[in-house]
């Protein structure tokens, strides 16, 4: 029996992989290792662990609200002695986070193979772009969400033979998963949904280190809003997310028309987005999901460029009238007609046959592929 040994560290990446992760689980020529660790196990970012449906084999603190460098020693030898104890045969791991980088690592000193989920990306206003391609180059089979991201992680020296393109498993969950109800959605989340509604994430911007500027930025455009309700989910863990927690709730405090969340899982997150007029930030979900409910992006500043965008993203910059002008063009915009380019079917299922029947013996030994 195959045993795969899957991480998850944030609520986003939990709710992308759950699918993938019940057809591993119910695979009776699989083990499947499930190993929480890092945002799931804290309360400031929604001890989002209860969330979790899946049986936990292991749960790794890594001390995440620490700082990040602290953190990834942490992760690193903590992930170590995991495998070493758990001798998985494939580890499955998803994005560009700075802790799966440090999976990543512990993997590659364990000699355990790393299944790699959407390489290829590039995100030119974040350090994730170095650590995706850092996990690129550790990993030995890849999954990517369109074609373009496929060509550039051949491009990197991976052999073509190992990377399959089979679309975003984000989009697979939209097109499987039923949805709450607007009463249901309203009823859970203690918010009223007005005439005009947006939903709210803005993440760190690590590689320019004016988050607060760029996020009170955003807060006076809110501000100049009327007849509009907001929902604010809060940041991730990259340095910087503790100045915009407190702008959020100071936000909140003084605006009646605003409700924040720690966390609000995939299923009200994707609800939401059913509901709501625009998503307005600087998520990558802005690019992948919100455009497959036919909903306008207002993307603010860099963080996400690079990304192959569909037109219904309207990209501006981190400044409170551009930000204003975005939204106003965005109410305007006409989504009815968008097709996602990261959409394939049967994503989970093709991932599980290649995590499931592909050769793993010397797959540890990899040639720089030239082109």
């Amino acid at each position: 029996m195959r045993k795969i040994a899957l991480v998850t560290s944030t609520r986003a990446e939990y709710g992308i992989m759950s699918r993938l992760i019940e057809k591993i689980e119910n695979d009776s020529d699989l083990e499947l290792q499930l190993l929480v660790t890092g945002m799931h196990l804290s309360d400031k970012f929604g001890k989002t662990i209860n969330e979790i449906k899946n049986p936990i084999t292991k749960k790794i603190d890594i001390e995440i609200e620490k700082e990040p460098a602290h953190t990834l020693a942490i992760c690193i030898e903590k992930f170590y002695q995991t495998f070493q104890e758990l001798k998985p045969d494939l580890v499955v791991l998803l994005g560009d986070r700075y802790e799966i980088m440090g999976v990543a690592q512990a993997a590659m000193l364990s000699n355990v193979p790393i299944a790699h989920l959407f390489g290829g990306d590039t995100t030119e206003g974040a350090v994730d772009e170095a650590i995706r391609h850092s996990i690129t180059k550790m990993s030995h089979l890849h999954f990517t969400s369109c074609e373009e991201s496929r060509k550039r992680v051949i491009q990197l020296g991976e052999n073509p033979d190992r990377v399959f393109n089979f679309g975003s498993l984000a989009l697979e969950n939209i097109k499987t998963i039923p949805l709450l109800s607007k009463e249901e959605l309203e009823k859970s989340l203690d918010f009223h949904f007005a005439q005009k509604n947006l939903l709210v994430t803005f993440h760190p911007v690590t590689l320019e280190g004016n988050s607060k500027q760029q996020f009170n930025e955003l807060l006076q455009a809110l501000e100049k809003l009327e007849n509009t309700n907001i929902i604010i989910t809060c940041p991730n863990s990259d340095k910087g997310n503790e100045e915009i927690f407190e702008l959020i709730k100071e936000f909140e405090k003084s605006h009646k028309n605003v409700k924040s969340y720690k966390s609000l899982g995939m299923l009200r997150y994707l609800s939401c987005l059913k509901f709501v007029d625009m998503a307005v930030g600087n998520s990558s979900s802005g690019i992948y999901e919100v455009p497959a409910f036919h909903k306008p992006t207002v993307n603010i500043g860099n963080r996400q460029k690079g990304r192959l965008q569909c037109n219904s993203i309207i990209n501006c910059k981190p400044q409170k009238d551009d930000i204003l002008k975005a939204i106003d063009k965005a109410f305007k915009t006409n989504c009815s007609d968008i097709v996602s380019p990261y959409y394939k079917p049967n994503t989970a299922d093709n991932i599980l046959n290649i995590l499931k029947n592909y050769d793993l013996k010397d797959i540890l030994k990899k040639e720089f592929y030239n082109i």
